[in-house]
């Protein structure tokens, strides 16, 4: 996810969290930065992570080696480290697949107000986007930009704490439904307002919705979301709807508030996690949670911000069908290997691993991948040839090169691995299409 508009101008200075300084024949110490975006909250990285509480809102922690927030190494930024020996930090594997840039970025959210309604693209769509306004110049930083880079920008979250989110169409029979329970449908008379017809019309054809609801001159269009922004608010139903209530008030008059009732609304208990492809609408709503994407800047807003939103571009970006979440599921590493639950999204960039390590048996990390570790509680060491010691909110880098390490501690420990390092299982069941019990709302 990525909804970065800063609290106020000029920005607050950025809160860092470092791990110490780096050592020969071990992991490298991190510092990390967390990112001051209006959406995040004051309180949670000071209550879980011990930062400083500044009074501002404290939104993403980024580790890794994106260029729009480094983390560095004794200074040095990661990604200046693994240009200067890419096999060594990255592994011949990765290298050839990726180029010499690590595939991945590992972030934690901590989620007050919402984010954008929002999409990525895919590879090939993200390619032809960059190319575009490339030639027709623009800088990559200006505010019209839509593509950022040529890349693609799957992304999966795993909640820490309680969160949700919306996430891919519901069926149409599902949203006609939530229409009919807000009194925005036909009545018992059957007759239904013009506004009500509209959007009824809109549920059995996904793309004239959305160009509709983004069409800012259609009075038709603004009756209809006036219609829905008041059933949610004031209707007789609307204490049914009070997620979707509160996008209203927030975002009076945004079209995003009306697409917000055609996608899934998604809980996740902590260690639940969900996966967001090329395509699909998406916007986080609240809670803590570890987020790894690939390392892509490239997001097309629908809605719930002021942002730039490039109709044109987002209606062959967007994918116009029902779409279940894509949940996945943690799976245990191996009979033998306890304490450590895998998380194996359908992408090569990016895969997850989780670690609950009781202060007995040590974790054995693997070589020639590289990896992210993240400490999200307690204390924890990385012992090669020498240790680094990590304490909640605290992350370090272990290059390709460095073998036979082994986490050890107790704590709670997230690793960053190259998707394509994780073989896929063979008892790994398919998607579901529905969410488990306690998941989805």
């Amino acid at each position: 996810m990525n909804d970065n508009a800063p609290v106020t101008a000029p920005p607050p200075p950025l809160v860092t969290i470092g791990a110490g300084p780096a050592s020969r024949g071990g992991a490298l110490p991190l510092v990390t930065a967390i990112r001051p975006y209006a959406w995040g909250s004051p309180a949670a990285f000071p209550e879980l992570f011990g930062t400083p509480a500044t009074g501002e809102p404290q939104a993403e922690l980024w580790a890794g080696a994106h260029p729009g927030a480094p983390s560095t190494v004794d200074g040095v930024p990661l990604g200046e480290l693994i240009a200067r020996d890419p096999a060594g930090m990255l592994g011949e594997p990765v290298v050839r697949a990726f180029g010499p840039v690590l595939p991945y970025l590992l972030k934690v959210l901590a989620v007050e107000r919402p984010l954008s309604l929002q999409v990525h693209p895919t590879m090939a769509q993200a390619r032809a986007g960059y190319a575009r306004e490339q030639a027709a110049g623009p800088p990559v930083g200006d505010a019209a930009r839509t593509y950022r880079d040529p890349f693609h920008k799957p992304e999966m979250v795993c909640a820490l704490t309680g969160f949700h989110g919306l996430c891919g169409f519901r069926a149409p029979g599902d949203a006609a439904a939530v229409l009919e329970a807000l009194g925005v449908a036909p009545g018992p008379d059957g007759e239904r307002s013009d506004a009500a017809a509209q959007v009824r019309d809109w549920i059995a054809a996904l793309r004239a919705v959305f160009q509709q609801m983004l069409d800012p001159g259609n009075p038709a269009v603004l009756a209809a979301r006036a219609a829905i922004e008041r059933a949610l608010i004031d209707g007789p139903m609307a204490a049914g709807f009070d997620v979707y209530a509160d996008l209203a008030r927030a975002c009076p008059g945004d079209p995003g508030v009306t697409a917000a009732l055609l996608l899934n609304h998604v809980r996740l208990a902590p260690g639940q996690a969900v996966f967001l492809g090329a395509g699909v609408p998406h916007a986080y709503l609240g809670g803590v949670t570890v987020e790894i994407m690939a390392n892509s800047d490239n997001v097309l807003r629908c809605g719930l911000t002021g942002k730039h939103v490039d109709v044109p571009e987002l209606m062959r970006v967007v994918t116009f069908e029902p779409s279940p979440p894509h949940f996945v599921p943690a799976e245990p590493a191996s009979p033998a290997a306890s304490g450590r639950q895998i998380y194996r999204p359908p992408v090569e960039e990016f895969g997850l691993v989780h670690h609950a390590l009781t202060g007995q048996e040590p974790h054995r990390l693997p070589g020639g991948v590289p990896q992210i570790v993240l400490c999200v509680e307690g204390e924890v060491a990385i012992e090669a040839a020498r240790a680094v010691r990590l304490g909640a909110g605290q992350a370090a880098f272990v290059p390709a090169s460095l073998t036979g390490a082994r986490l050890t501690g107790r704590g709670t420990v997230y690793r960053a691995v190259p998707g394509l390092s994780l073989s896929p299982s063979p008892a790994s069941p398919a998607p579901p299409a529905s969410a488990p019990e306690g998941w989805r709302a």
